[in-house]
């Protein structure tokens, strides 16, 4: 992972570029996010830096949690977040990541709890198709239908696609693009729709799609009759 940031959902709203195109992008607060701990390699085995977003009162949070903040010497946080980013080793507890951390063009992910829509049956949450309108259907077109158990296993299999909860679940989307970042009141502007309501937490790291494609296009330019064989 190269860079990341914690934010928080603002909305959406659209922005034109130079040819006078409409973008549609979602505005999200990012940051500031202190360094609340740091990993290093030879303690725990890896490298990583613990970033603290959004400050809360002492009193909502628990004695151990206050002795963590307490000892890495920064304010209560309420979100905290482990990332693997590149570089942490120069970074120190106590240190803030801004927006600026990412530019214009940049290609990330985005983490966040999608909106929860309460109970739903098997149309709504699965796209499953309605029965037939027909005699005998009875009031339950919208129904899952027959499950297929036989005398033998004489039950429904865990798994399968029934109704129940839609929704509030951690839903990532891959591949945005950042159009906008204006360090000074830290917002960043992605184009497209990202999950979760009006200020929802969201967690913005590098993306690993680019990086896999730039890394098969290496193997491919350093391979060229295999290339050519795919072809």
């Amino acid at each position: 992972m190269l860079k990341a940031i914690i934010g928080k959902k603002v909305g959406m709203t659209q922005i034109f570029d130079e040819t006078g195109k409409v973008i549609p992008v979602t505005v999200i607060e990012a940051g500031p996010c202190t360094v609340v701990q740091k990993k290093t390699a030879e303690k725990d085995g890896y490298s990583a830096v613990q970033l603290g977003f959004e400050d809360i009162a002492e009193k909502k949070l628990t004695k151990p949690e206050n002795g963590h903040f307490k000892k890495a010497g920064v304010s209560a946080k309420k979100y905290l977040k482990e990332f693997k980013l590149d570089g942490s080793e120069s970074m120190n507890v106590g240190d803030t990541v801004l927006a600026d951390t990412f530019a214009a063009g940049d290609h990330i992910d985005v983490v966040g709890i999608s909106k929860g829509k309460g109970y739903a049956g098997v149309v709504k949450r699965w796209n499953a198709h309605s029965q037939q309108h027909t005699h005998g259907v009875g009031p339950v077109h919208r129904s899952v239908g027959s499950m297929g158990a036989n005398t033998d296993p004489s039950r429904v299999l865990p798994g399968k696609k029934m109704a129940g909860h839609l929704g509030a679940e951690q839903v990532t989307v891959q591949n945005l693009i950042v159009v906008k970042v204006d360090p000074e009141v830290n917002l960043i502007a992605v184009r497209g729709a990202i999950p979760g309501p009006k200020g929802g937490v969201v967690y913005l790291k590098s993306t690993t799609k680019t990086i896999r494609e730039k890394n098969t296009e290496v193997r491919k330019s350093s391979n060229p009759q295999k290339a050519s064989a795919r072809r």
